[in-house]
């Protein structure tokens, strides 16, 4: 069992930098199917999962680049860190298979965007908005 976990979690980490996903959107459907876990327990175990590494590998990659802008980044964080605070109040005394189905909308939904997205005729490619630049 401790070689799927790492299994799990080295194919997430693959696709956080690959395509720029949040871990969860991996872990935890990961975790109900292969591991059998609750939707809550899921959550709960991705959250702390992604504290620590959270595309730290993949950031340094981007930011050689130059395309990562700092500012945006740092008020996004905070903006994430009440959100999430919320979110884990309203999430946690709500029934499994509510939260089940919200994240199954979640997913049809942004899958359907981005199909949608890049269904269209191609744009050409957009340059850099930060330029590398960090905020020191």
């Amino acid at each position: 069992m401790t070689f799927v976990i790492l299994l799990i979690g080295l194919c997430a980490g693959i696709l956080v930098g690959l395509l720029g996903i949040g871990g969860g959107v991996v872990l935890v459907p990961a975790m109900v199917h292969v591991l059998r876990m609750d939707q809550h327990a899921a959550q709960g175990t991705s959250l702390f999962v992604l504290l620590p590494p959270i595309g730290l590998g993949a950031l340094l990659e981007y930011r050689k680049k130059g395309d990562v802008d700092f500012r945006a980044g740092i008020f996004c964080a905070i903006g994430m860190l009440f959100g999430g605070y919320l979110g884990g109040l309203i999430a946690v005394p709500m029934p499994t298979a509510r939260l089940t189905q919200l994240f199954g909308i979640f997913l049809m939904i942004s899958a359907a965007l981005l199909w949608g997205k890049a269904s269209k005729s191609p744009s050409p490619p957009q340059p850099s908005t930060s330029g590398g630049q960090s905020l020191t």
